[in-house]
């Protein structure tokens, strides 16, 4: 699966931390899978303090949000992180959110300084997984949030959502897969029914069971028509308890926000492997076609005819 973490963003901020007697301006923006952007700040005045500012896509009506984040994500900010980050209320133009770290502030201890800043580098996974690890943390403890409806919509993509029906002894999470290319909804559709097929395998009896449908499943009656076009079909994961007890809480809120991603990721990666074969058999045909060529050539002289000459041309041939 996905890493939970931003590698880039990682890499700058321990960078960034074994260099602070260094006064270095920084300015980076990038964007990561699924068109959340970053932007790390720091400048010379004051080289103790970055600016890191996340702008996540805009959710669909019927997704959990407020004021642009998703539902429960500032308390998840403070929660993950405690009093070492402030956050910055209005977040810098054209991004959702704005954390302040100072640097002078944080332990001096490595080990504590990396452990904070690697969580600091996950900052999407508590942010768009606080709505779903909020559902997921009642049914931990066999509850259904009373402010929730029957059926939830949870944004993972920009314009897109996937639905939730909580109950106490379980949860079904359920995703209206969507691609644009033709190519990559037949390879998507092959890889989920695969995919489903895995999971009855015995060594996986204890993960989620999953099935997948052309169609909506019945647990999606009442969710907005707009929202249930998918050409690659639906999948339907049902998480119990014990999915979700410990350290496998965060995990499983990882997997399940970034679902679409990873189908996404080993599409591409199988349409790529395709195109290398077919690269490499082309190739081999070429060459086999080039070392033809002066085998044809030899076997042409050898197999070479004559003209059998009359008596009257003999005759001229020898008065020449």
């Amino acid at each position: 699966m996905l890493q939970s973490h931003s590698r880039f963003l990682l890499q700058t901020l321990l960078t960034r931390a074994q260099n602070l007697d260094k006064a270095v301006e920084l300015d980076y923006q990038w964007i990561e899978f699924d068109d959340v952007r970053y932007h790390v700040q720091v400048t010379i005045k004051n080289p103790n303090i970055l600016l890191l500012s996340v702008s996540l896509p805009n959710p669909p009506p019927e997704a959990m949000s407020f004021d642009g984040l998703p539902l429960g994500a500032i308390e998840a900010i403070k929660t993950t992180y405690g009093t070492g980050f402030q956050i910055l209320d209005p977040p810098r133009d054209g991004f959702s959110l704005t954390l302040k770290l100072n640097f002078s502030k944080v332990r001096p201890d490595e080990a504590f300084r990396n452990s904070l800043l690697t969580k600091l580098a996950s900052i999407r996974e508590v942010v768009m997984g606080a709505p779903l690890k909020i559902i997921l943390k009642h049914l931990a403890s066999r509850t259904v949030a009373p402010e929730l409806d029957r059926l939830v919509a949870i944004m993972h993509r920009p314009n897109e959502t996937f639905f939730l029906v909580p109950q106490a002894d379980k949860v079904t999470v359920a995703f209206p897969m969507r691609f644009k290319d033709s190519v990559d909804t037949i390879l998507a559709t092959s890889f989920l029914k695969q995919f489903v097929e895995a999971r009855r395998a015995a060594s996986l009896s204890s993960a989620p069971s999953c099935s997948w449908s052309p169609t909506a499943p019945q647990e999606l009656e009442g969710a907005p028509k707009e929202t249930l076009s998918a050409n690659a079909g639906f999948v339907t994961f049902v998480i119990m308890p014990r999915h979700v007890e410990g350290e496998k809480l965060d995990r499983t809120v990882w997997n399940l926000s970034t679902f679409h991603a990873y189908v996404s990721y080993h599409v591409k990666c199988s349409e790529g492997f395709m195109h290398t074969r077919m690269r490499r058999r082309v190739e081999s045909m070429i060459q086999a076609l080039d070392q033809a060529k002066p085998l044809e050539k030899t076997r042409s002289m050898n197999n070479k005819s004559f003209k059998r000459l009359g008596l009257n041309d003999a005759n001229h041939t020898t008065s020449n």
